[in-house]
């Protein structure tokens, strides 16, 4: 089953942590699915691509987008045929990849996640002038880890790993072995723009590209990919991704290196060439979080 989500929904669905979440009108919005294996789906929505496993041992749901929408989550994990969810895996902890935890972890959901997820979550987080509070208690992940943690249920082995973030610093990558699939989190942007590297949650560009390449060795030809946003993927489209913002970088180190200061750097418009597009993450907000990292 395969449903499709517009361009402009997915680019308005990236939103890190925003208090006014709540006040957002999310009744428009529909989780529709794409199964890629029996047993395992894609659910796209208003925030970070979500992953379900399902069978006889429960079900596994891989980020859970914001608060409000739920019961529309939990609807669309019933219509899979699926069991409530049992366990939630948070690929980081951006709220629109974590915003569902305090239902889910209410009514007796397990979640997970590296162990910087939950000290994130766990206390007061700012943005500029923008405070975020505490996540409640409910909403925290119970099994944190440093490296990663494998889950055998259903049939499948899934790896959960964490390889060195980028994205953050808490940033999990999750593979199912016998599936052949590989759910990248925001590591991986499948629309236009760049990468999000979010340096004030300990996001590194160095770490990226080292993430992308291990998820890149996990992988072959026939490897589904879920990217953080946008419709899925696969392994080649992921090596051009990383390709290309491994020359972005270099172009950009290259100036910094040469005496050149940020904002030069950006009125140059060194990444034109690669015609990426002005989506979330324009060239300008990519060179300055690239520049910081590289600091």
């Amino acid at each position: 089953m395969k449903r499709t989500i517009a361009a402009a929904l997915i680019t308005a669905s990236l939103i890190v942590v925003s208090p006014l979440a709540a006040q957002r009108d999310f009744s428009e919005v529909e989780i529709t699915s794409e199964e890629l294996a029996p047993g395992v789906a894609v659910l796209f929505g208003a925030g970070g691509n979500m992953a379900v496993s399902h069978g006889e041992d429960g079900t596994v749901l891989i980020d859970d987008q914001f608060a409000p929408l739920s019961e529309k989550i939990e609807t669309a994990v019933a219509y899979l045929g699926a069991s409530p969810v049992k366990y939630v895996v948070n690929t980081h902890w951006h709220g629109d990849h974590t915003g569902g935890n305090e239902h889910f972890g209410s009514t007796g959901a397990t979640i997970f996640a590296h162990d910087n997820v939950r000290v994130r979550m766990s206390n007061e987080q700012t943005r500029g002038e923008r405070v975020i509070p505490p996540s409640p208690r409910a909403a925290l992940p119970v099994v944190t880890y440093d490296r990663g943690v494998t889950l055998h249920l259903n049939g499948d082995t899934i790896d959960v790993v964490f390889v060195g973030g980028g994205h953050t610093d808490g940033d999990s990558i999750v593979r199912w072995r016998e599936k052949n699939i590989v759910h990248m989190g925001d590591l991986y942007f499948k629309i236009p723009g760049w990468p999000f590297v979010d340096v004030e949650s300990g996001g590194d560009i160095e770490d990226m590209l080292f993430s992308l390449d291990a998820a890149i060795n996990m992988m072959d030809a026939e490897t589904k990919v879920i990217p953080g946003h946008g419709p899925i993927s696969d392994k080649s489209e992921l090596v051009a991704f990383r390709n290309t913002v491994g020359e972005a970088v270099t172009r950009i180190r290259a100036l910094r290196d040469s005496g050149s200061t940020l904002e030069e750097a950006q009125a140059l418009r060194p990444l034109d060439s690669f015609e990426r597009g002005e989506g979330f993450i324009s060239e300008n907000r990519f060179i300055e979080a690239v520049w910081k990292s590289l600091n």
